[in-house]
């Protein structure tokens, strides 16, 4: 096996990386060849593949029933409504194509790629999600993304058994809940982040097991506490309902007072892994020996990966879910084993891939299911799909595309409209032009509304027709509205009506979770040297080290 690092000049942008020996067994053992392109530079590419998109209307390209997708009006390829697509009305092996070893095969796989119909919904088994994407198992929700096992869930994004709740990011097993992100296990929490086991409180940061608390940080088994002070049953009680969540000034003022809270009061971990060993990264769960990884959960021998649960013996991926071993260059996939450089599949043994489900052995195929030794989606026996295999991939090294990941001209939406703005914002269209991806010039905002600034300041002051007017988000210009269950929601909870798109709201909250490098750092108790992840430009006064922190905070 390899033992030595090598040092490399990304292709891309030009920086220079390291693959270190540990990156180098991996990839003998995934049978990946190692990349010309940096970890940053490979997940941009992943990201061209993952919509984020803006739900709009449109029409299957089968039966003309109306749908409602993130994917683009300009997509390449026909979509599809869901349940069309997993329906017996078209057949993918009936697009089945020869191999022609004149032409890049990369240019044959995206021929295919626009004759294949798309589903215009990713997930199944749901009820009453038309407004979603990327939904699985869920019933009543509304303009969600990425969510599992949810009820009654609006403006959520990676959210899992949760319900009752509004505007939650990144959180698991919410309930009756706003406006939090990574927090956990909890009931009726708002306006808090990375806290879990927590009831009736609003405005937390970083705390655990705690119970009618309000703007408190850093605290471990508490009730009624405020500003990190102790108070009495009747004291917390008299003092919250002098607190006036109602107001969206007084709102402001208070989210104010919890930015400067986490900037000069609280103690910030150099990083939210919590029983990790062995690993090297953030927002990690449950997981040994994962190197350069984020936003994972139960996962063992991973390297150079984001956002997935449940891997072992992978590296570099991006959005993968299910039990994948010995996988690698992939966005999107879920449920696989020996799966290489595909998107939005589940199988074994295969590479190129896209939209297939449960397949094995199969190459550069599109939208196929159950089925094995597939080329360009035309049946093959088992020796000669092995033997033009071997011939592809020959060509394909002649050529210098084998071993690389899906080309930016197969992107499935314009690259602006992908989850590269959660994570790559700084992203310019002259870069993606340049690399055959796509771009959207279209112009979303809207002026046929009233402004949302001119809503009244308190909830107290507005009637339930406030759910039949336009608004336009000052800082987008995009145009929202404040659906019925929504209004109901901050009636009851006393809570004023927000003023931005929803969209925005949840890319704000999730921005902070995207950091994907560690920062020079001192800790804020022994003064050691540190690596964490909170940008310079945060302001973050207090940074500890894990051990430091497990001393004096957990």
């Amino acid at each position: 096996m390899s033992t030595k690092s090598q040092v490399k000049i990304c292709v891309d942008c030009k920086n220079e990386f390291e693959i270190d020996s540990g990156d180098l067994n991996l990839y003998e053992k995934v049978g990946l060849k190692i990349p010309e392109q940096c970890f940053f530079c490979r997940l941009k590419q992943y990201a061209a593949f993952w919509v984020f998109g803006k739900f709009r209307k449109g029409v299957s390209n089968l039966s003309g029933e109306s749908l409602i997708t993130v994917l683009p009006s300009t997509a390449r390829y026909p979509i599809y409504k869901s349940h069309e697509w997993w329906g017996d009305a078209w057949n993918p092996i009936d697009f089945g194509q020869d191999y022609d070893p004149s032409k890049p095969f990369f240019e044959q796989l995206k021929e295919l790629q626009e004759k294949i119909p798309h589903p215009h919904q990713v997930g199944k088994n749901n009820t009453n999600c038309d407004w979603c994407d990327d939904i699985w198992f869920s019933r009543n929700c509304y303009l969600t993304r990425a969510a599992f096992k949810c009820e009654n869930l609006s403006y959520g994004y990676r959210v899992i058994g949760s319900k009752d709740s509004f505007d939650l990011t990144l959180s698991f097993n919410l309930q009756n809940s706003y406006d939090c992100l990574e927090c956990h296990d909890s009931f009726n929490l708002s306006f808090s982040e990375n806290s879990r086991d927590c009831i009736d409180s609003y405005f937390l940061y970083d705390c655990r097991n705690c119970q009618n608390c309000f703007m408190c940080w850093n605290l471990r088994n508490k009730r009624y506490f405020i500003r990190n002070k102790q108070y009495t049953k009747d004291q917390y009680e008299k003092e919250i309902k002098n607190i006036k969540l109602n107001s969206h000034k007084e709102l402001k003022f208070l989210k104010d007072e919890y930015n400067n809270i986490l900037k000069n009061l609280a103690v910030h971990r150099e990083n939210f892994n919590l029983k990790t060993t062995n690993s090297t990264g953030n927002y990690l769960t449950n997981c040994d020996k994962c190197i350069n990884v984020f936003a994972y959960e139960d996962s063992q021998n991973c390297r150079n990966q984001l956002r997935g649960l449940s891997n072992k013996d992978c590296i570099d991926q991006m959005g993968i879910f299910g039990t994948t071993e010995i996988s690698g260059s992939n966005s999107c996939v879920y449920y696989s084993y020996g799966m290489k450089n595909s998107n939005w599949s589940s199988g074994r043994y295969s590479e190129y891939l896209e939209i297939c489900d449960e397949v094995e052995y199969c190459f550069g195929c599109i939208g196929l299911r159950k089925k094995k030794y597939c080329i360009l989606n035309k049946q093959y026996s088992k020796e000669e799909y092995e033997k033009l295999k071997a011939q592809i991939i020959n060509d394909m090294e002649k050529k210098g595309e084998y071993g690389k990941f899906l080309p930016y001209t197969m992107g499935l939406c314009p690259y602006n409209l992908s989850v590269a703005i959660l994570y790559f914002p700084e992203v310019k269209k002259e870069e993606i032009l340049q690399k055959g991806g796509y771009w959207s010039e279209d112009d979303l905002s809207s002026q046929n509304g009233m402004s949302s600034l001119d809503l009244p300041d308190s909830i107290n002051d507005t009637g339930k027709d406030i759910t039949v007017i336009a608004l336009i988000c000052p800082e987008t210009k995009y145009r929202f509205n404040v659906s019925e269950a929504e209004y109901e929601f901050h009636k009851r909870k006393g809570f004023a009506l927000p003023r931005t798109h929803f969209d925005l709201r949840m890319l704000k909250r999730a921005r902070k979770t995207a950091t994907l490098k560690s920062y020079p750092s001192r800790c804020f108790y022994c003064q050691k040297d540190i690596m964490a992840y909170y940008p310079p430009g945060w302001g973050y006064g207090k940074i500890a080290c894990e051990e430091c922190y497990k001393q004096n905070i957990a």
